[in-house]
């Protein structure tokens, strides 16, 4: 603000990975993962409002993550953070439209940054009954780093197009890995939902 005078987009892209079974985390690091992911997000939100709100405009770009709409074994702790994010920033979204502010939830898959490197934590507590599945979490990512698919450039220039659309999104999914894992759980909430049916209309005292 010293600066511009102005602020007109907010990037949230401060973030770590936590990897682990939620029995094998720690109190300390289950604090560090939402102090880090979730309050450090909301806490620069809540100071950045009211110059949005003073001069009517601005974006907020939240870094959530495929993390964020699904959960996985091994990224409990990580997927409360970005589920949290996403909440809040469904909220926001709704709070700030009448100001003329934006909100867009970035959702990314594997991208070749920092993220599996010094940017992941992984518990030191391993429980042998969760190798076979937090277990892969672990495993994938010792593989991945590096070899990630997305391009960070291309994450970058959607972000910016994004901001320049005149009717920007509230989410914008980046990668095949998010567009199929989104589609996945869609499918299996569907079902769910037609599934138990009966039973959610039936919840209710009777009229």
């Amino acid at each position: 603000m010293d600066h511009f005078g102005r602020i007109d987009v907010v990037v949230n892209n401060a973030g770590y990975g936590l990897i682990g079974a939620i029995e094998e985390v720690t109190d300390e690091e289950i604090r560090s993962q939402m102090e880090t992911n979730f309050f450090g997000a909301l806490d620069v939100i809540r100071v950045v409002l009211p110059h949005f709100r003073k001069q009517k405009s601005g974006h907020f770009l939240n870094i959530s993550s495929i993390a964020g709409f699904r959960g996985s074994a091994g990224a409990g702790l990580y997927n409360a953070t970005k589920f949290g994010l996403e909440g809040i920033s469904e909220a926001l979204a709704k709070e700030v439209a009448p100001l003329g502010i934006h909100v867009t939830i970035v959702e990314p898959g594997p991208f070749r940054t920092d993220f599996g490197g010094r940017s992941v934590r992984v518990t030191k507590k391993v429980i042998e009954e969760y190798i076979p599945s937090a277990g892969g979490m672990r495993s994938y990512y010792e593989q991945a780093h590096g070899n990630q698919a997305g391009d960070p450039a291309k994450a970058a220039q959607a972000m910016i197009q994004v901001v320049e659309s005149q009717t920007p999104t509230l989410r914008l999914p980046l990668g095949p890995m998010t567009l199929k894992a989104m589609q996945e759980k869609m499918t299996h909430v569907q079902r769910d939902i037609e599934q138990w049916r009966d039973i959610a209309m039936n919840s209710s005292f009777p009229e």
